[in-house]
């Protein structure tokens, strides 16, 4: 293993005006100026609910609570497309209110600067953050609605129809090009939670990776550490005590998109939990490595080219490498996807 490259918080730098739109970096990857109504919803800030908004007509929404057994509540709620107030079903738009567990972040004047710095990326493959209610100690975050909910209910649902090789590949380009994005940030963020329960999406199954979790997750021993470190995505070097809670970086998020890219081709899970012993996808992918076409999902029956599977895998490998300094950047393996779709 390598030695650890950072041990940041998720925001390297936060400019003091967290309002300030020249913390976000110029890039090719940004959302132009003028966007379409159905792209996104244009706030000049995240906007401050009181504690009466959404009183009444908001609904619990399973399909949209994120996390598996250590997640957040979400509901759906409705707001006004122009002034953003709460509205009703038959004249507003929806959006999804996440309801934020107290063990798992600070509720601060730090937390809400990182927050708003969050709220100000904008990219086709991140969640637009609308504003955040706070209701005594309890807190909600209040973002775009996605009716497809997350990737994990089309992989480890009963009754849901497997998704093609081509929707699986959109979802790798989806998930790299908004980690990319977020790791080329002018104040750089680390996303430190990518699994498949946190990869939204919309209704023609584009990527939204929910970026508020970034400065949600302060602690790396706390409790929601501990609900990712159980899903089978943490880098290695995240919880290894030979490098000491908190060492994570941009490679950490490298090792997690690997996994999540070995899921997309398997359809397993990451981490099969038993009373005899844990199973690790990555530990028997590893068993196949000079016939990588053995790990390909069978639901797919097929229906993909094999040498595009073959250096998907091949990447993922990469990017699941134990040395942290051997892991490509994730511009990199973006690249490297797109060229191997290409094959």
């Amino acid at each position: 293993m390598g030695n650890c490259m950072s041990t940041s918080t998720p925001l390297k730098s936060i400019n003091s005006n967290p309002n300030s739109a020249t913390n976000v970096k110029s890039s090719n990857q940004s959302i132009p100026t003028q966007r379409s109504d159905d792209e996104m919803l244009s706030t000049p800030g995240l906007k401050a609910f009181s504690c009466n908004d959404f009183a009444n007509g908001i609904e619990y929404s399973q399909s949209l609570t994120e996390g598996g057994e250590y997640s957040d509540i979400v509901f759906k709620g409705w707001i006004d497309k122009q002034t953003l107030c709460p509205s009703t079903p038959k004249t507003g738009i929806p959006v999804s209110l996440k309801h934020l567990k107290s063990e798992v972040f600070k509720g601060d004047k730090e937390w809400l600067a990182k927050l708003n710095y969050i709220g100000q990326l904008h990219h086709p493959n991140l969640v637009k953050l609308i504003g955040y209610r706070v209701d005594s100690e309890d807190w909600f975050l209040v973002y775009e609605f996605l009716p497809n909910g997350s990737l994990e209910n089309y992989f480890f649902r009963e009754g849901i129809q497997p998704i093609s090789w081509e929707t699986r590949m959109k979802v790798a380009i989806g998930a790299a090009k908004g980690l990319s994005f977020l790791h080329d940030a002018e104040s750089q963020v680390l996303y430190r939670y990518l699994d498949a329960s946190h990869i939204l999406l919309d209704d023609d199954f584009n990527v939204k990776l929910p970026a508020y979790l970034a400065p949600q997750v302060m602690d790396i021993q706390g409790y929601a550490r501990q609900g990712y470190v159980a899903q089978g995505y943490a880098a290695p070097e995240s919880v290894d005590s030979v490098y000491g809670p908190g060492c994570v970086s941009t490679k950490s998020d490298v090792y997690s998109y690997g996994i999540l890219l070995l899921v997309l081709l398997t359809g397993r899970r990451a981490l099969k939990k038993s009373m005899i012993s844990d199973q690790y996808l990555l530990n028997w992918v590893k068993l196949f490595r000079r016939k990588l076409l053995q790990i390909m999902d069978t639901k797919l029956e097929g229906q993909y080219p094999e040498n595009v599977a073959v250096a998907v895998a091949a990447l993922a490998l990469q990017c699941t490498d134990s040395n942290l300094n051997s892991r490509p950047e994730m511009s990199h393996v973006l690249e490297k996807l797109q060229e191997a779709l290409t094959l």
